[in-house]
């Protein structure tokens, strides 16, 4: 919970936030990641954590920075292989959960001083989204698990207040 409620309240992870170029991401996460580049910018996916660059400056020359990155928390329900979570998270945090849940979260994001108000700008249905105070950090909570009513227990898992992300622009 510490990994999320600091991400959540300091905008980083590791020591690499938004501004940070790739190479301090590889730096914080290390090498193992997949970068998906396209239209100019670069995804990068280190599993449990996705970064997004683009270039400071138009053209070929352009340093590339991170402009936003999330925390896709609702992966580890799907994958608890080590590929998922990066070395350097485990070796700092310890053992992931496949599940968060917000009440927890909050509990840990409040205890740092930080206060989480319900975005009433949010139009899904199926999420809710969270701000957390002096960040740009959004969390986003599944409010339905099964948001196409066909009464199926979801597949994934997925439960209301399991945190989906929590995401850094």
């Amino acid at each position: 919970m510490d990994f999320y409620a600091r991400v959540a309240g300091c905008g980083e992870v590791l020591g690499a936030g938004v501004g940070a170029d790739p190479g301090a991401w590889e730096a914080a996460l290390g090498a193992t990641f997949l970068d998906v580049p396209g239209g100019g910018l670069l995804r990068r996916d280190y599993g449990l954590v996705e970064i997004n660059f683009s270039p400071d400056q138009p053209g070929p020359s352009g340093q590339l920075s991170c402009f936003g990155f999330g925390v896709k928390a609702q992966r580890l329900l799907y994958d608890q292989s080590p590929s998922t979570v990066p070395a350097p998270l485990s070796r700092e945090y310890g053992e992931f959960a496949p599940r968060v849940p917000f009440k927890e979260l909050q509990a840990a994001i409040l205890a740092l001083g930080h206060t989480i108000t319900l975005d009433k700008q949010n139009t899904s249905r199926d999420m809710d989204c969270y701000r957390v105070s002096a960040s740009t950090a959004r969390i986003h909570v599944v409010a339905d698990p099964d948001p196409y009513g066909t009464g199926a227990p979801d597949p994934d898992e997925h439960r209301r207040g399991d945190v989906w992300s929590v995401d850094v622009w």
